[in-house]
């Protein structure tokens, strides 16, 4: 103790200046607390420290702990340095007193603090990518990882640019779990007012919007399975688009009288050409214009006789199975070999699909313009020969036409039950249509 002898329990022995010319080895400052003076044998060089002695009261197990280097620049930093040291080795003997080990709360204190540091940079990180995880952005990924692997180029490109070019960007740009249905539903209504002008199904809910808010529930959906949502607008909106939507000016697509249809068909079937062969085919089918256009081999399990469109294909973006007639599945063999993946497949264009100007054209040179359009004559056509003759039961044509059902009881009942039904009634319609007596009286 540099040539003092300390008094038991004596506190602050040592001074600045002793701490400035203390030798190599320990010196007492009191209440455990000692200067640590160290002189390196290779280099000669002298380093200090203060080290705070204890024992641990419920082990009996002698510690040492250190409190930091002692400063022996000047008289001033080395008494500086000297409180600073005397008032840890209080704050730890206070410690010591109630039974604790400093060493173990300050790595408890450590713990809590690197845990803290870390659940802060963490809180950080999720405000961040919260706030930039935006509608736009969620509904970009959803696209790549999604829509783009399984649709074509064209397609793929559409279903995002109807969403970028109609949403409106205060919803479009709003972090995708902050966006309210009221918010959606009120973007959603301005969403090009035009577009209902152009509405000749006099449905409440035009066609784009009725597409842009069946993507926006994928979006949502998928956003909520990742984390990234807790609730889906799109779904919630559904109904409501219906009822806030101003009324339009109902019309009427043109269709022809059931009672002409064997005469149109048998003109088809003399027809040559693919366009004369998918029209047929979606008379047969009652399937949208789209749909027959764009059937893909893949689609078609010509053993079991059926067609499987996949919801990307359907109004309802729901797959639809359709049970092919002996006459559709005729058909179908008949166009094996002009096309690796389409059925139908342009005479014009390598790799794509007709258009629906073939059909259109082509009813128009059998003399039918004015007179039915191709979506009337495929499809109501066939919806009043079913219900005015008792073909089928109306839940059953329904589902032939596969229109969206709003009770999802009876959804689910219709597609447990109704697949006999369903291949009776369009076998019954291939075999109305193929009557020649009827064609013949109708010609």
């Amino acid at each position: 103790m540099m040539g003092k002898k300390a008094a038991a329990g004596a506190l602050h022995l040592l001074t600045a200046r002793e701490v400035m010319a203390a030798p190599p080895g320990n010196h007492v400052d009191g209440g455990g607390l000692l200067l640590a003076v160290r002189k390196d044998a290779d280099t000669g060089r002298v380093s200090r420290s203060w080290v705070y002695r204890y024992t641990v009261a419920t082990t009996g197990r002698r510690r040492e702990m250190g409190l930091g280097p002692a400063l022996a620049d000047s008289i001033k930093t080395a008494g500086e340095g000297m409180r600073l040291a005397r008032d840890l080795a209080a704050q730890h003997r206070e410690l010591v007193r109630r039974g604790l080990d400093p060493l173990a709360e300050r790595d408890k204190r450590r713990d809590a603090e690197r845990l803290a540091d870390a659940q802060q940079t963490q809180l950080v990180a999720r405000l961040q990518a919260e706030q930039a995880r935006t509608l736009a952005r969620v509904a970009r990924d959803y696209h790549g990882r999604v829509i783009e692997p399984t649709r074509t180029t064209k397609h793929a490109a559409q279903w995002i640019a109807s969403l970028e070019n109609h949403i409106a960007p205060e919803v479009w740009h709003a972090p995708v779990d902050s966006i309210t249905p009221p918010a959606l539903l009120s973007a959603l209504l301005k969403v090009r007012p035009h577009e209902r002008a152009r509405n000749l199904k006099g449905d409440r809910v035009p066609e784009t919007l009725r597409r842009i808010r069946q993507r926006l529930d994928s979006i949502f959906e998928d956003a909520m399975f990742h984390g990234h949502a807790t609730s889906n607008p799109a779904a919630a909106i559904r109904r409501k688009m219906r009822e806030e939507a101003p009324a339009k000016e109902a019309g009427s697509l043109a269709a022809s009288a059931y009672t002409e249809a064997p005469a149109v068909v048998l003109r088809l079937r003399s027809w040559p050409g693919t366009a004369a062969r998918c029209f047929e085919f979606a008379i047969l089918t009652v399937a949208r214009t789209s749909e027959a256009l764009t059937a893909e081999w893949s689609e078609f399990d010509l053993t079991a006789g059926t067609w499987l469109v996949p919801g990307a294909k359907m109004k309802a973006g729901e797959d639809h199975l359709v049970y092919l007639s002996a006459r559709a599945l005729e058909v179908v063999k008949g166009q094996a070999g002009q096309h690796a993946r389409w059925v139908f497949p342009s005479a014009w264009k390598a790799d794509a699909t007709m258009s629906n100007m073939a059909m259109l054209t082509l009813r128009d040179r059998m003399g039918l313009k004015g007179r039915t359009t191709v979506h009337g004559l495929c499809r109501a056509t066939f919806s009043t020969w079913a219900n005015e003759t008792g073909a089928a039961r109306p839940d059953v044509i329904e589902a032939c036409l596969a229109h969206q059902e709003g009770d999802r009881v009876r959804k689910a009942y219709m597609r447990a039950q109704f697949n006999a039904e369903r291949r009776a009634v369009l076998s019954a319609w291939s075999d109305y249509l193929a009557r020649p007596a009827l064609a013949l009286v109708a010609a």
